[in-house]
């Protein structure tokens, strides 16, 4: 069977380029094995998590912010 995909998103272009060259495959090969993975045809099935289990549990801290802020404060000698 034979497909044709148009419109790839520019970062998934590239890392299915970097894959094929990282494991030196072809750019098909790459993209079949992600393929059957995707779909729970090779191996196990991607792990997914929909983060429930944490969503809505943030509790303000006056430290961390104190920390974050300073962080984010720009040094005007740097940046002459």
């Amino acid at each position: 069977m034979q497909y044709t995909l148009r419109n790839l998103p520019k970062p998934l272009d590239r890392a299915i380029r970097e894959r094929a060259l990282r494991e030196n495959k072809s750019i098909n090969e790459v993209t079949i094995d992600a393929l059957l993975r995707a779909f729970g045809m090779l191996g196990d099935m991607p792990v997914q998590r929909d983060l429930s289990d944490v969503a809505g549990t943030w509790q303000s801290d006056q430290d961390l912010d104190r920390v974050l802020l300073e962080q984010r404060r720009v040094d005007p000698d740097l940046w002459r």
